[in-house]
């Protein structure tokens, strides 16, 4: 394992133990900050006084240093830890914010939302980044990124979630720094005339520019918005159907912009400048030349944060390539992690950051040795291998953290990249050239249509291989522990592969044992789980009885639980479920549930542990406390708001438990002790 034996690698696994160290247990900046102001002058004395032989404390000083400057970066980007955050102020009435838009979000169809940094609150300074929530408005133009705005509101936290294994939006938003949100309307906000520009700003105007003047050619509507998607990384204007077509065919990566199209941009702009080695410092200037077009498209791309990654990356790569010596690739890969998280320490628990070095570490490492395994002498042959190895190491890369979030897999990935990425290249210079030709009003019919035909033959390759429904795999229970061990058996199934000895077959046979004993343990657990649980549906009531791997759903309305039961699930092992309507009454262990709907019949039985108001049912809650004198009194989605306030304060004065699933969450109901 000599390829992992640089500097720079040890420097970023130690960077990346000090950013999760500091993100997890929510270290100030200040701590880590004095840590290294004192290990500074232990470093100096330990380099002069370091013996060749013993124990390596210069090497042991600069690792925690690096641990130190990663809990260090990683508190600064979350700023909550901060004297003038915003979150040290008085959130609880409304205020005077003033907010600068950094990043406008997909919209849905009630809201619109977009990323702000403050600041300002209350006319003082202030820090941090905030979730700004707006109902849509055709009439109102949205804002843009840059804008300036005065808000008069307040700001509330993140709700979490409120099912069981339901999408944590809160966490997901944490990890961008994000830790409230305003939610407000439009007369609510004043629009600042003039405000300061920034690159980010000044690139999304440029793309907004572009696809303006792209919109104005007669392409059709779904290849316009792959064209979008593949050139300029805007996914906004995908049909749903044609994002789930490349998500089955696994070519999702193709509507993303990211290693993949910044590696072959890298190496057309070093054939396309090539030439210029034949001049005095003619490789210098083909190395800025080249890092000066890959920045320049990342700018055209609107500087997100998938194509920064990607273009430092190869920057990275082109002065490797520079330099013509065998610099390990690792190294390199290293380094640009480094660098990045250095700089963006959050992008760390970006899904689309883990994929995309996943896949670069799994290529790099696994390909030579896949082409080692056979190298055909028939070029055609030899080519196809090619594709296939550099596509089958890519998927072995990003296989366990891809089941981890997304719980499938497309088994006919390599189809669908093997008809698409050999043409990759000519349709991303292709690509760069129309963009060119739009901005300066001088793009020809027959390139437009040659070039929507293209696009409507790849959708259309990527649609028949996604038709293969046979082929994706579903919801794969996958969790944490499994992805650990999941890319333990990746590395000793390579290792052994790549030198079949006692101690690669030990670890290896270890792996795999270790993954089954796992999934043992799951499988006993799972057959002694039962669990009775409300869930939060709006306009609905759901209760999920599970026992073992069979899930019992008990709904008043079985066609509206959206992704509640899939969630549920997946996340517990399913194999069965049974839908059944909904009673008013059940038995949890030795402990009784009434359900009363919006006829508002009192129970029979009046020894009732728990009473579940559902439906609005127009009652005098205090005599029906009074009659069957509950433990505790529940409410779920399907009741008016109002009606809601009005029990928890009826409640509250008769001492008496109440749940909200809109304001808690889910209730699981305890079968021993409840």
């Amino acid at each position: 394992m000599r390829s992992f034996n640089f500097v720079s690698i040890k420097l970023t696994v130690f960077l990346i133990v000090g950013i999760v160290l500091g993100f997890y247990l929510d270290i100030a900046p200040r701590i880590p900050f004095i840590v290294i102001c004192i290990l500074f002058p232990v470093l100096y004395f330990t380099y002069k006084r370091q013996a060749r032989d013993g124990i390596p404390f210069f090497e042991l000083t600069t690792l925690l240093i690096t641990t130190s400057l990663g809990m260090l970066v990683v508190g600064l980007s979350l700023s909550n830890n901060l004297e003038n955050h915003y979150s040290h102020y008085n959130l609880t009435k409304d205020q005077s914010w003033e907010l600068q838009v950094k990043e406008v979000l997909k919209p849905n169809p009630y809201t619109q939302r977009y990323v702000v940094e403050v600041e300002g609150l209350e006319q003082k300074e202030a820090t941090g980044k905030l979730l700004l929530s707006l109902p849509v408005d055709s009439i109102k133009k949205s804002f843009k990124i840059d804008d300036e705005l005065f808000v008069f509101s307040k700001a509330e936290a993140i709700q979490p979630p409120l099912n069981p294994h339901q999408f944590n939006y809160k966490g997901y938003l944490k990890k961008q720094g994000i830790f409230h949100q305003i939610r407000t309307n439009h007369e609510s906000i004043v629009v600042q005339e003039t405000s300061s520009s920034t690159m980010a700003g000044l690139a999304s105007n440029f793309r907004e520019h572009l696809i303006a003047k792209l919109k104005e050619y007669p392409f059709g509507k779904d290849e316009l918005a792959v064209i979008q998607a593949l050139l300029l990384g805007q996914r906004d204007d995908i049909s749903e159907e044609t994002y789930n077509n490349y998500s089955k065919a696994g070519a999702i990566h193709i509507l993303a912009v990211s290693g993949l199209h910044v590696g072959i941009l890298l190496f057309i702009f070093q054939f396309l400048l090539s030439p210029l080695e034949r001049f005095p410092k003619g490789k210098t200037l083909k190395l800025v030349g080249v890092v000066i077009l890959l920045w320049s498209y990342a700018f055209v791309a609107g500087l997100s944060p998938s194509i920064v990654r990607a273009v430092t990356m190869f920057s990275f790569v082109a002065y490797a390539l520079y330099l013509n010596r065998p610099t390990n690739a690792f190294n390199i890969i290293a380094l640009s992690m480094w660098f990045i998280l250095l700089i963006k320490p959050l992008f760390l628990f970006q899904v689309g950051f883990q994929m995309s070095y996943a896949a670069v570490f799994a290529i790099v490492w696994i390909y030579p040795k896949l082409q080692r395994f056979w190298f055909p002498e028939h070029i055609i042959v030899r080519k196809t291998w090619q594709l296939l190895s550099v596509s089958l190491a890519a998927q072995l890369g990003v296989l366990p953290v891809s089941l981890f979030y997304f719980h499938q897999f497309p088994a006919l990935f390599f189809v669908s990249n093997l008809l698409i990425i050999p043409f990759l290249g000519l349709i991303l210079g292709l690509g760069i050239l129309i963009m060119a030709l739009a901005l300066l009003n001088q793009l020809p019919t027959f390139l437009v249509v040659s070039y929507n035909w293209v696009i409507q033959t790849m959708n259309s390759i990527v649609g028949w291989v996604a038709q293969q429904e046979e082929f994706v795999i579903k919801d794969i229970p996958f969790d944490g522990v499994q992805l650990i061990l999941g890319y333990a058996l990746v590395i000793f199934v390579v290792v052994f592969l790549s030198y079949p000895k006692r101690k690669p077959a030990l670890l290896l046979c270890s792996g795999i044992i270790a993954f089954q004993t796992w999934s043992i343990w799951n499988h006993i657990q799972l057959r002694q789980k039962e669990a009775f649980v409300l869930v939060h549906r709006s306009r609905n009531t759901i209760l999920l009885y599970q026992s073992g791997n069979a899930l019992q759903i008990y709904a008043q309305d079985s066609l509206n639980v959206g992704s509640i039961v899939r969630d549920y699930s997946v996340a517990e092992r399913i194999k069965t479920i049974d839908n059944t309507p909904l009673k008013n009454s059940y038995s949890i262990g030795q402990k009784k549930l009434y359900i009363m709907d919006s006829l508002g019949i009192y129970p029979e039985n009046k020894n009732q542990d728990f009473v579940l108001l559902t439906q609005s049912p127009k009652i005098n809650l205090e005599r029906l406390l009074d009659s069957v004198r509950p433990k505790m009194v529940l409410a779920d989605g399907s009741n008016y708001p109002s009606y809601v306030s009005r029990w928890k304060r009826t409640c509250a004065q008769k001492e008496i438990p109440f749940h909200h699933t809109g304001e808690k969450g889910h209730y699981v109901f305890d079968f021993d002790t409840d």
